[in-house]
């Protein structure tokens, strides 16, 4: 009984961790992986997380169980399909001192294959995003160009999870130029959708 004792202590402690998993553990297997290709992040802040749900209904959940400790949630369709940008009242500590207060929740797939559960951490090389991107073209996978402030260089990792690397941080950007995150909203109106698919439409996993 102690384990389990010592394990529940634990998720009461952080119940953070108990919604999303194990963040710091994820944080610092991103860092090991980077690590491995050259890439040193020690110097550079963090942007935020990202967590991706299987279905519409775990999304929901855990949206309204992240919603419970923090201070926003501005919620927008991208993509066609929702996504939440929810700013925690009290930072997650990671990586020996890095805090994150940003959580992109992210519902069900837009994508051949994704990563359940957490998905991607972002990084914030600032005014360095040039040449790093330059200095470490050979192991990036790609960019992505999402508005005229995001266009994030990343690393697909071999369990199809990402490690994205941004000018500024991805919150601060859509503070200051789409919209400010402030209080609590939703997208009331939108409806699950089907997925087109080569064998035809299918709906989306509830």
């Amino acid at each position: 009984m102690g384990r389990l004792a010592s394990y529940l202590e634990e998720l009461m402690a952080d119940p953070i961790a108990d919604i999303i998993g194990d963040y710091n553990g994820f944080a610092t297997m991103q860092r090991d992986r980077l690590v491995a290709r050259g890439i040193d992040i020690a110097s550079y802040p963090l942007s935020h997380l990202a967590i991706r749900v299987a279905d519409w209904d775990l999304y929901v959940l855990q949206r309204t169980l992240l919603e419970r400790h923090a201070v926003a949630n501005s919620e927008s369709v991208w993509n066609g399909r929702p996504i939440s940008l929810i700013v925690l009242a009290e930072p997650l500590e990671v990586l020996d001192g890095k805090q994150i207060s940003g959580n992109e929740l992210n519902p069900p797939v837009h994508q051949r294959v994704n990563r359940m559960g957490l998905e991607h951490m972002g990084v914030v090389v600032g005014a360095e995003f040039d040449e790093f991107s330059r200095a470490h073209r050979d192991v990036l996978t790609g960019q992505q160009f999402q508005s005229a402030g995001v266009d994030p260089v990343y690393i697909l990792m071999e369990d199809f999870s990402h490690v994205k690397f941004y000018r500024r941080s991805f919150f601060d950007v859509v503070d200051d130029v789409e919209r400010r995150i402030e209080g609590f909203t939703h997208v009331d109106d939108w409806v699950p959708q089907q997925m087109v698919t080569a064998t035809g439409p299918n709906p989306l996993p509830r």
